[in-house]
This record gives C-alpha cells, sequence and structure tokens, in this order.
C-alpha cells in the first residue's frame, strides 16, 4: 500500500511510481507539509526537510522556541489568527464572535481504495487497488470541531486528490465563511502562474505570467464555474516545455464559485489554494451536522506541460465520467440550431433529419424553439409544453418519426431560466433571483429561477419529466446561458 506511516517520526509518505507527497505532525499537533514531488525512497525520518529558523518580527507558538513560526512553516491546514500571517485554508465564526481554531492530530486511518464524496462528485476507482486512502483527523478542543483531511493518492496515476470533511461535535452553532479543499505551501516561488481564461465562444487559452510577491488568483463568483476561468492552475519551472522540465497542476472536481490562488510572502514562498469561493459563502454548521468540501485534484509531472495535461485528460475520461458512453464512441450528432433558429416547422425539422441521415448521422437534436410561443429569445422560457403551430404531434410525434428514419432524437432544455415576456413569469415573478425592493439585472433577456424553493424545482419537473417521459429521447443539450445575479 502506497502510504506509509513512521510512528517514531509521526510522518506520512504517500508515493506511487513517480511522485512523493510527505507530512508530519508537529510538536503542537499541526500538520506540516515536509515534500511533493518526484518520488523519492521512504525512510523512517524526514525531519532534515522541515524548515525551522528564526525570523526577525515573527510571532511563535512557544515562548522558548523563536524558531517555532506558524508563519514559516509549510502547513497543510492552515488557520489564521493564532501565528500564521498568510491566507487560512478554513474560517470559522463561533457564536462569542472568536475566529481562532486549533486543529490538533487525534489519529489517522489508511485503507485501500477511494470512497465516494457525500452529495459531491467526485473521482473514483474500479477496483479497490488502484488507490489508497489517508485519513488525518484534526480536532480543536474549544469548539469541537473534528476536520478530517481526506486524501487518495492513485497507484497508476500521479495524482493525489484532497478535500477536508468538517463535523460538529459541540453545541453550538458553528459558521463556517471559508473551506479551501486544497493548501500546498511549497519552499519557493520560482515558477509561471498558468491558468485558462476565455469568454463566449473562445474559452481556455492557456495565460503564462511569473509569479510575483503578493497574491495572484482566479476566480469565479458567478454562480458557476463559467467560461472566463476554469477552476485549474498551473506552476511550471522557468525551464520547463511542453514535453521536459517540473509542472504542478491543480484542479476542483466543483461548477459552482470558486477560488484557485498563490500566494507569495516576502520570504519567497509560495501557498498555493483551491476551493470554493469565501464570497457570500456563511454555512452554519449546526451541533451534529458535517460539511463536506469539494475534491481537489494535484497532479505531479516531470514531462512538462503536456505530461500533466495528459494525466488529467486520462483521470477524467476514465475515473471521472460515469455511464454507458464513458468509453463508447459517441454517436455522430446533428443540430438544427445554426440551420434554422426559431424559424421551423415539422416538415422542415423532418427535411433536415432525413437529409442527416444520408449524411451518417447517428443522432438528431431538436434545439430551441420547439415549445409554445418561442419565437425569438425574449419570450417563452419557464413554458415547457410543445408549441402546436409548429409541431402539431408535439414532442412526442416528431421523435417517433425521426426515430423510424434510424436515427436517435435529442432535445435542447434550459430549465433554470425563464424569460419576463412567459406564462410562469406572469403567474409567479416571485420565482426568480431577485432581492426586496432592489432592481433585477437581465441577461439575454432571461431571469434565473429560485431553484432553492422546492415548489419551483417541482414545477419545471412536472413540466420537464412530461415530455421526456411521453417521447424518445436518447439525448438532453442542457443549456445555461446567463449567471446568476442578485442572488437573495
Amino acid at each position: 500500500m502506497p502510504i506509509i506511516y513512521h510512528s517514531s517520526s509521526r510522518t506520512f509518505h504517500l508515493y506511487n511510481a513517480r511522485m512523493s507527497y510527505i507530512l508530519k505532525v508537529l510538536k503542537n499537533g499541526h500538520i506540516a507539509q515536509l515534500y511533493c514531488g518526484k518520488k523519492i525512497h521512504d525512510r523512517e525520518d524526514f525531519d532534515a526537510l522541515l524548515e525551522l529558523e528564526p525570523k526577525p518580527m515573527s510571532v511563535c507558538a512557544y515562548k522558548e522556541d523563536p524558531a517555532f513560526s506558524l508563519e514559516h512553516i509549510k502547513r497543510e491546514f492552515p488557520s489564521a489568527l493564532s501565528g500564521d500571517m498568510r491566507m487560512p485554508s478554513i474560517d470559522v465564526r463561533q457564536e462569542n464572535g472568536s475566529r481562532i481554531l486549533n486543529f490538533v492530530y487525534q489519529d489517522h486511518a489508511i485503507f485501500s481504495g477511494k470512497p465516494a464524496l457525500e452529495g459531491l462528485p467526485a473521482t473514483y476507482v474500479e477496483r479497490e487497488e488502484e488507490a489508497s486512502t489517508l485519513h488525518i483527523h484534526l480536532y480543536d478542543e474549544v469548539c469541537h470541531l473534528k476536520a478530517i483531511l481526506q486524501y487518495s493518492i492513485f497507484e497508476e496515476r500521479n495524482v493525489l486528490s484532497r478535500s477536508v470533511r468538517l463535523e460538529n461535535e459541540g453545541e453550538q452553532t458553528l459558521v463556517l465563511e471559508r473551506l479551501a479543499s486544497l493548501n500546498l505551501d511549497l519552499p519557493d516561488s520560482d515558477y509561471d502562474f498558468v491558468d485558462l481564461k476565455g469568454a463566449w465562444a473562445r474559452e481556455r487559452h492557456i495565460q503564462v505570467q511569473p509569479l510575483h510577491p503578493g497574491i495572484q488568483s482566479i476566480y469565479s463568483i458567478r454562480g458557476h464555474s463559467s467560461n472566463n476561468f476554469n477552476p485549474f492552475l498551473g506552476l511550471k519551472r522557468k525551464n520547463a516545455t511542453e514535453a521536459a522540465g517540473e509542472m504542478l497542476g491543480f484542479t476542483l472536481v466543483y461548477s459552482g464559485n470558486f477560488l484557485a490562488q498563490v500566494d507569495v510572502d516576502v520570504y519567497d514562498t509560495a501557498r498555493i489554494s483551491i476551493g470554493m469561493h469565501p464570497f457570500t459563502f456563511s454555512w452554519p454548521l449546526l451541533p451534529s451536522n458535517h460539511f463536506q468540501s469539494p475534491e481537489a485534484l494535484f497532479v505531479y509531472s516531470d514531462q512538462g506541460m503536456n505530461g500533466m495535461s495528459q494525466t488529467f485528460h486520462k483521470l477524467f475520461r476514465e475515473r471521472l465520467c460515469r455511464g454507458p458512453w464513458k468509453s463508447k464512441a459517441r454517436p455522430i450528432l446533428m443540430n438544427n440550431w445554426e440551420g434554422t433558429y426559431f424559424d421551423f416547422d415539422e416538415d422542415k425539422i423532418l427535411k433536415m433529419a432525413k437529409e442527416a441521415k444520408a449524411l451518417g448521422v447517428e443522432l438528431f437534436v431538436l434545439d430551441d424553439g420547439w415549445f409554445e410561443g418561442r419565437n425569438s429569445d425574449t419570450s417563452s422560457l419557464g413554458d415547457w409544453w410543445p408549441d402546436r403551430t409548429k409541431l402539431p404531434e408535439g414532442i412526442d410525434g416528431l421523435g417517433k418519426k425521426i426515430e423510424s428514419m434510424g436515427l436517435r432524437f435529442g432535445l435542447w432544455i434550459e430549465p433554470e431560466m425563464v424569460n419576463e415576456k412567459s406564462e410562469l413569469y406572469e403567474k409567479h415573478p416571485d420565482w426568480v433571483l431577485g432581492a426586496p425592493e432592489r432592481s433585477m439585472s437581465q441577461g439575454r433577456h432571461q431571469y434565473v429561477l429560485d431553484f432553492s424553493n422546492l415548489e419551483v424545482v417541482d414545477y419545471i419537473f412536472g413540466l420537464l419529466v412530461k415530455v421526456l417521459d411521453e417521447a424518445p429521447i436518447s439525448y438532453v443539450k442542457w443549456d445555461m446561458n446567463r449567471s446568476m445575479s442578485e442572488v437573495y
């Protein structure tokens, strides 16, 4: 099993054939990061990698030890306000207003396999021997909060996963205001920062710039990860190329608001953090309740940018995607949108489908414009029933005719949106995201429905499930064409 715990030095060594990740329990019970990178041989003691040296103006944990400062130790799960002056992984507001935390090592568990994360997508294994998992249990005795640092290292992939589970074992309600899924402190900052910027129709452009003192970050507070910045950051050694040199890659398996940043201090150490964005995040953690962070993934490559990207691609294809289409060739698809926009009827669609079949197309997808009154993007979102002027026999009738040609049939939806000009909005203007006495912003003539309201979810589900159950639909194209605003 590629996770070893040396009890004499209280050191954890996670490794496989290509990489090592080494942690240590410090004398104050906190977890230090000793090494991450190319695989090194195991030994009982890696304490030589623990950098302890007195520095001017440092706040120290022990009166008699001026070298032991949390500000300069490479930490695995840093909190603030107790000597570490850098950005923390966690921020919890307690009932007395305190935000001070002291997570101390309790025990740990090492086991084969990789457990699922409750309620969240995550990478997985198909056989236990594909990965080994380490859970480190930390505890704050004042607010009775347990933190479980969850690590899994893949046997055949240079990938380490990291997430955090919090359990409130006390009697007070704690308010969680920040929780990063991964923190990694590096001993130097001699890297280039790599991110994937973009916009509509030009996503994921590689941007490379040198690290500099202070914080450099990418983020989204749009309610989704968005096309502006992918929830990924890379650190590339200056001499690394596409095919050679060291490259560190970090990504978050999460589609909501995120923050990925590197904080370079005045001693040129670099703190990497990736997780949910703390802006507007405030989670009441009730007694006996728990909270699970999304999964972060760390890839180490000594084969340059290409080694890192291929590792991510292979992992996502084989151990993040699920279902029968994970490994099968997708059907050749044709979509009517660019050919017709909103201007179509059943005869036009059937003619396109017939020509598509002759060209070897296997799946025909009916795009926007199929529901009642939808003749432009200014109306009818939310009114999910077929427009009988365009489709006299509805989606069911059209789908059966397309299937009779030997094609599969797919359908476009955008269920989280509504137009002001719609029956839904006229009856329920209170069902959209908005704040009392505040104006609401439109995007693409749309508002965003409040899916935290179960009445809204049940209504939309009822309309769509009727269409999807009645028609022979093999594929759903689910669009999201605007970000969230006026969230309340």
